[in-house]
């Protein structure tokens, strides 16, 4: 685990979430949580939607500063004029969370595991859409099952959504995840209009991609990329095994120049396909590493959201 000079963790480190420290960890996380985002807290649903709101409300002409892409199509071609569709806020959100704990977030090698930054990015959007009658509810996918914790509201209940993913089992070595079938898990049946939130590193195929769409087409979607140092980098390290967790599949190599060009090569490719089929979705991409300060990314990316429906440059 990565240090400062002193040998001392970072302030802003996620916390342990794993054995006898589960019980601190997990307060230390809410303390920080509170801490850190509480200025956050303007506006509705806290600044993870857009202010106005999402519900569809009265249709009238449109105006020079207008956001073009609220343009009612029907009631322009009707009275020739053109409208814009008003939009009404919905004042208590359903915020879903799909949360992909398989066997690839079991790795990390700078402050923490993929799952623990799971488990704090979850803890986050919990804490930023709670209140106001607002309700949040999670699907958690370990490849070897799936687990469905209702929407409900209040804090007891998104305490106990919280400590319910940290404590999830570890899938076996060798259990392959599937993201997808989460995401479909979500889907059908269709719920109400709100907030789906979808965690995970995005490894692998991108057959996630097709039930994203899907329910991007129906609710404002959020993806948070996890990612680790060694997903896009192979220091130089010399004769290495590597082992793929989801499969169980081991090869020793040696990690020449070559090899590590080739790799980096391959893990940018892999991001910017990803990053494509998030755009292709429609989702917000949020991206958190284990080497950086995950809140201090979480914030800016809120930030950016909300000068972007305020009309400024993100």
């Amino acid at each position: 685990m990565a240090k400062n000079e002193k040998g001392e963790r970072p302030s802003w480190a996620p916390p342990i979430l794993r054995g006898d420290r589960m019980e601190a960890g997990l307060r230390t996380l809410e303390l920080d949580v509170r801490r850190r985002l509480d200025g956050l807290l303007q506006g509705n649903h806290l600044g993870l939607v857009p202010g106005p709101g999402s519900e569809p409300g009265e249709a009238r002409p449109y105006q020079p500063g207008d956001d073009v892409r609220r343009m009612d199509w029907a009631v322009t071609a009707r009275t020739t004029t053109p409208h814009i569709r008003e939009t009404v806020a919905d004042r208590e959100l359903e915020t879903w969370v799909v949360a992909d704990l398989s066997a690839s977030l079991d790795f990390g090698t700078a402050l923490c595991e993929k799952r623990d930054l799971v488990v704090c990015a979850v803890a986050a959007v919990a804490h930023l859409t709670g209140g106001g009658g607002n309700r949040i509810g999670a699907l958690i996918s370990t490849g070897a099952d799936t687990t469905r914790i209702p929407a409900r509201g209040g804090l007891a209940h998104a305490r106990g959504l919280v400590r319910k993913l940290a404590e999830t089992p570890r899938a076996a070595e060798g259990t392959c995840g599937d993201f997808a079938q989460a995401l479909e898990a979500l889907r059908r049946p269709p719920r109400r209009r709100g907030l789906a939130v979808v965690i995970s590193d995005f490894l692998g195929d991108t057959s996630w991609e097709r039930p994203l769409r899907a329910l991007g087409g129906r609710h404002e979607l959020i993806a948070i990329e996890v990612l680790d140092p060694r997903d896009v980098d192979l220091p130089e390290v010399g004769t290495v095994v590597l082992a793929d967790p989801e499969t169980g599949k081991q090869r020793e190599v040696h990690a020449s120049a070559l090899l590590r060009k080739e790799f980096g090569a391959a893990a940018h490719a892999h991001r910017q396909r990803v990053a494509a089929g998030l755009r292709r979705a429609g989702a917000a991409h949020l991206t958190l590493r284990t080497d950086a300060d995950w809140i201090a990314d979480m914030v800016r990316f809120v930030v950016a959201r909300k000068r972007r429906w305020s009309g400024g440059v993100a």
